[in-house]
C-alpha cells in the first residue's frame, strides 16, 4: 500500500506549478495570538507565533504527514485550515476557493468536504448521545436526507468502519478505545468528505489497537479515494500512512520530503534526533540507548533569535544565533531550513 501511495505528487513549493488534482494549497500561512503583557513578561513579544509562514500543497488521493513535538503548532495549523481558528495572514485554497474570504454558507459547504478526526475519542464523543445520534448530527446540520435516509446512510457508514449496526443504540462508554475511534471516523465519513484532517488519530489508543486502526485508514483511502492530512508525534504511524512528511518546530517547517528522504536520509538536526529517538526491537536487543534532545521546546512568548532550533542543536554556529534559515530545496522535492545543510 505504501508503494502505491508513493506514485502521487502531493506538494510543491513552486508557485507556478499547476496540479488539476490539487485539493488544498497553503501559502505563507501565519497564525498569531495576541497576548497581554505583564510586569513579568515585559521583554516578551506581544504575539505568540503559533504558525509562522508555512506553505504546502495536497493533491487528491494522497496522505501528507506533519510531525512535531507537543506545542509546535500542529493542531493550530489543522484547525486554521477550516477556519475554526482564523489565520493572521496567508492564503488557504481548498477546491479552488479562498477559505479566508468565504461567506458562512460557502464555508459550510467546504467544511462538509473537509472533516476532522479528533485525537481523543473519549472526549470528542458526546457521552449522553447514542452512536446513531452522534452520526446523524452532521447530516442534520447540513440538511442531508430525511430521517429514513439518514438511518440507512449511518448504518452503511458504521459497517464501513468495521462496526455492527446493532451498536447504534449504545452510548460511547460502552465501547473500547479502538471502537470509539472508529465511531469518530464514521461521524466524519457520513458526510462523504474528500479530505480528512486527522489530529493524532492513534496516539490515545493502546499499542495493540493502533495497527488495526491504521489498517482501517489505509483501506478506507483505497476504497473511497480519500485524502489525508495527518498530524502526529508518532513517526511510525506517519511513516506507515503517508508518502510525504513535513517536520514542524515552533510554528515553522524545518524539513519536508518523501518518506524515504526523511526517514533514511534526514538533513535537519531536529529530524535526525526524531528518527533516532524511535524505539525499535534492534535497538533494544543491542542495548543502544534512545537519543534525546536536551531541554524543552522554547517558550513561544520568548522565541529564540535566529534559527528557532539553535538552543538545542548540537551543530550550532554563530550564524544560527543571528539569522533565520530559509526553507530551501537541497534535492528534488526535499526541503530543509538549516544554515549548515
Amino acid at each position: 500500500m505504501l508503494l502505491s501511495l508513493l506514485k502521487y505528487e502531493i506538494f510543491s513549493i513552486g508557485a507556478n506549478k499547476v496540479d488539476e488534482n490539487l485539493l488544498i494549497s497553503v501559502k505563507d500561512l501565519k497564525v498569531y495570538f495576541k497576548t497581554r503583557k505583564s510586569s513579568y513578561l515585559l521583554e516578551g513579544s506581544n504575539y505568540i507565533k503559533a504558525i509562522d509562514g508555512i506553505s504546502f500543497d495536497i493533491s487528491r488521493g494522497t496522505a501528507f504527514g506533519i510531525v512535531g513535538e507537543s506545542g509546535s503548532g500542529k493542531t493550530v495549523l489543522l484547525r486554521s485550515l477550516v477556519r475554526i481558528i482564523k489565520p493572521t495572514s496567508g492564503k488557504i485554497n481548498a477546491f479552488n476557493k479562498d477559505i479566508l474570504n468565504l461567506k458562512q454558507d460557502e464555508l459550510k459547504d467546504v467544511r462538509r468536504r473537509i472533516q476532522l478526526v479528533f485525537q481523543n475519542p473519549s472526549t470528542s464523543l458526546h457521552p449522553r448521545m447514542t452512536i446513531e445520534e452522534i452520526c446523524s448530527e452532521p447530516l442534520i446540520i447540513h440538511n442531508i436526507g430525511d430521517k429514513k435516509c439518514r438511518k440507512e446512510k449511518i448504518a452503511q457508514t458504521i459497517k464501513l468502519v468495521g462496526l455492527n449496526p446493532d451498536h447504534l443504540k449504545r452510548y460511547p462508554h460502552q465501547f473500547s478505545g479502538g471502537q470509539r475511534q472508529r465511531i469518530g471516523l464514521a461521524r466524519a465519513l457520513v458526510l462523504q468528505p474528500d479530505v480528512l484532517l486527522c489530529d493524532e488519530p492513534v496516539s490515545a489508543l493502546d499499542v495493540s489497537i493502533r495497527a488495526q486502526v491504521l489498517n482501517l485508514f489505509q483501506d478506507l483511502q483505497t476504497e473511497l479515494n480519500l485524502t489525508y492530512l495527518i498530524i502526529a508525534h508518532d513517526l511510525s504511524a506517519v511513516r506507515y500512512l503517508c508518502s510525504h512528511v513535513a517536520i514542524i518546530y515552533l510554528g515553522k517547517f524545518v524539513e519536508m520530503g518523501t518518506v524515504q528522504d526523511l526517514y533514511f536520509a534526514p538533513r535537519h538536526p531536529y529530524t535526525e534526533v526524531l528518527i533516532a529517538s524511535v524505539p525499535t526491537i534492534e535497538k533494544s536487543l543491542s542495548g543502544v540507548m534512545v537519543s534525546s534532545l536536551p531541554g524543552d521546546l522554547p517558550n513561544p512568548h520568548h522565541p529564540p533569535t535566529g534559527c528557532p532550533f539553535h538552543p538545542r542543536c548540537p551543530l550550532k554556529q554563530d550564524i544560527c544565533v543571528t539569522d533565520i534559515p530559509k526553507l530551501k530545496e537541497v534535492e528534488n522535492n526535499h526541503w530543509v531550513a538549516c544554515h549548515l545543510r
